[in-house]
């Protein structure tokens, strides 16, 4: 038995109805403007429940702080809440920001989830902030931030040592267990299950590219924002690639910014309204996620108006057929062996349809 065999199930999906390869969500759980925090995890409950129903493989929530606009500053919060709504689909962190936390405490929480939903958690894994730099030194209470990323296989070596409970003897951790998790399984009368969390590297770069295949590790990669360096990291990955306890060969998604709509014009009304969103947050202007009206009716300067160009470019929109055709060609030009879609719009109403959408493009099971 191949190490895909034992875990296929919990890392390699299965492509529904006529999709190139498995189709899976990213949530950043967008918060648009006139709505609540409250509005838009009502809104993930939903989009959860109807990508469960459609077939959709996995459904993972970022990590961001300090941004109105997205409010999933705390992944293992909104996944057990997602848990608690849905029964079969996978959920995960896309991703949990390691330098931010103590890996004893993500080992204690991914453990909290596993016993919640065994057999369905994915632990995602990156090394940036997610936020910026004066965020980033309240969270991590030190001002040297270089050293987080910089210790990040250290940091990554201890998690999979406290999910195994396998620190070995004479290590200043040995005695010291990450619960729920294994150690339940050996004391006097204790029975545990059978999984744990599979981790994956994230990135929008090649260090974690190198990383995840030096270990034997899936990996995603962050194409959503980090275009032009997509198909050199993946390289990177394939090339870097050794054979582990995990995974015999390599397995890699990427992140795609997609929306569709009923009218090819509608959808591009929902996506100049991320894009006005992402203006803002690139000029230190963060806030919620405008209305269409507001985009269409925004005074865009000439170099903002270049980056809405050149960010737009790289969201699949359209029509059902257009963006069906869009992610086609894009899995057939990276080789990519999952699909992650994010769908940023001011409503959530939007962003449900647009999933409905692209499920009916490519004939998945009705819901």
């Amino acid at each position: 038995m191949t190490a895909d065999d034992e875990t296929g199930d919990e890392i390699r999906g299965t492509a529904r109805g006529t999709a190139p390869v498995p189709l899976s969500v990213l949530d950043l759980v967008t918060v648009g403007a006139g709505r609540t925090a409250s509005d838009a995890l009502r809104t993930s409950v939903a989009l959860a429940r109807l990508t469960e129903s459609r077939g959709y493989h996995r459904y993972w929530v970022a990590e961001h702080h300090s941004m109105p606009g997205v409010a999933s500053s705390s992944p293992a919060v909104i996944l057990a809440h997602l848990a608690a709504h849905t029964d079969r689909i996978r959920l995960g962190s896309g991703g949990v920001m390691l330098p931010n936390h103590a890996p004893l405490v993500i080992a204690e929480q991914f453990g909290t989830l596993e016993a919640m939903a065994p057999g369905r958690i994915d632990l995602g894994l990156g090394r940036a902030p997610g936020t910026d730099g004066a965020t980033a030194a309240a969270l991590r209470r030190t001002d040297h931030l270089n050293e987080g990323a910089d210790d990040f296989p250290e940091q990554l070596a201890e998690l999979t040592r406290f999910l195994d409970d396998d620190f070995p003897d004479g290590h200043p951790y040995r005695r010291i267990h990450a619960v729920p998790g294994p150690v339940q399984g050996t004391s006097p009368g204790g029975v545990q299950s059978p999984h744990r969390p599979p981790i994956w590297l994230l990135g929008s770069s090649g260090f974690s590219a190198r990383l995840a295949g030096m270990l034997g590790l899936p990996f995603a990669f962050a194409h959503h924002f980090s275009a032009r360096n997509t198909i050199p990291a993946l390289d990177l990955y394939r090339e870097s690639f050794r054979p582990s306890a995990v995974l015999d060969r390599p397995y890699a998604l990427i992140g795609v910014a997609a929306l569709a709509a009923d009218e090819e014009k509608e959808a591009r009304r929902q996506v100049l309204a991320a894009a006005l969103s992402m203006v803002r947050l690139r000029t230190g202007r963060p806030g919620l996620v405008p209305t269409p009206e507001e985009a269409e009716a925004y005074p865009f300067s000439p170099m903002e108006r270049e980056f809405v160009d050149s960010w737009n470019a790289n969201v699949v929109h359209g029509t059902p057929d257009e963006v069906r055709a869009g992610l086609d060609e894009l899995q057939k030009r990276t080789g990519a062996d999952e699909l992650m879609l994010t769908a940023n719009a001011h409503s959530g109403e939007a962003r449900l349809r647009s999933y409905e959408l692209i499920a009916d493009a490519y004939g998945f099971p009705a819901g």
